[in-house]
């Protein structure tokens, strides 16, 4: 049952790969997916429905190999398969502290996880389980941001939280510069126009067609998903 404090139903959270790598830079750092798990289960407890779609940054990046010369198609599935074994880790980390959990891929991995099937991942989701969609769209070419977009529209969230290391979106980036001005609110023609590093410009336009709000917000202060939930004014709206 959702808690009257929460604001929303049913949610998708997307986090990136590098998210789990702490400030170690890549691999994955245990206690940081820890302290995610426990952000999550804060937010679970409400009664919220949660789906989750996680990069692979952490362990492969499929854009900067192929800048660097391999082909693109091949790139882009072994990124698919960082994003499985950041989802068979997210789902660890789920289940040691009781939460029910599904991995479902893009990709057939029948071993470790389930095929991604809209209408179980449904089921689930109402049956108060987090479902983790891994592997992206299952096609190159696209980000994993692309797929937080798909699968949210799929699973009809309420909305895109978009977990990030800055406190929302900024004119510019607020890391390399401290006059770096912070947005409350923004249309999604404003962050394709000022090419605002939010999402990929396919998984903003996908939004906007289908009037599906983004949050985005800082993952490294503890609380925050919950507080996003309860409708508080942290991060910044896209809609």
């Amino acid at each position: 049952m959702v808690s009257e404090k929460s604001k929303f139903k049913r949610i998708l959270l997307k986090i990136s790969g590098e998210a789990l790598a702490g400030n170690e830079g890549s691999g994955i750092h245990l206690p940081t997916l820890q302290e995610i798990a426990l952000d999550v289960k804060e937010a679970h407890d409400m009664g919220v429905q949660i789906g989750v779609v996680i990069g692979g940054g952490n362990i492969f990046r499929g854009v900067a190999a192929s800048a660097q010369g391999m082909d693109r198609s091949s790139s882009d599935y072994m990124g698919m398969l960082a994003t499985c074994i950041n989802s068979l880790a997210l789902q660890d980390a789920f289940e040691k502290i009781g939460l029910p959990t599904r991995v479902q891929s893009a990709i057939e991995m029948a071993e470790i996880s389930e095929p991604y099937i809209r209408r179980r991942a449904i089921r689930h989701l109402e049956k108060g389980r987090i479902v983790i969609f891994a592997a992206g769209t299952g096609n190159p070419y696209f980000t994993t941001d692309t797929a937080a977009a798909l699968r949210g529209m799929e699973i009809n969230a309420e909305v895109i939280m978009k977990a990030t290391k800055v406190d929302g979106i900024f004119d510019k980036d607020p890391l390399k510069h401290k006059d770096a001005v912070k947005f409350d609110q923004i249309s999604y023609m404003d962050v394709l126009k000022k090419e605002l590093a939010v999402m990929d410009s396919t998984a903003i336009s996908l939004c906007k067609d289908n009037s599906l709000p983004i949050l985005t917000f800082n993952l490294n202060k503890r609380g925050n998903i919950a507080r996003a939930i309860k409708g508080e004014a942290i991060g910044t709206i896209v809609k």
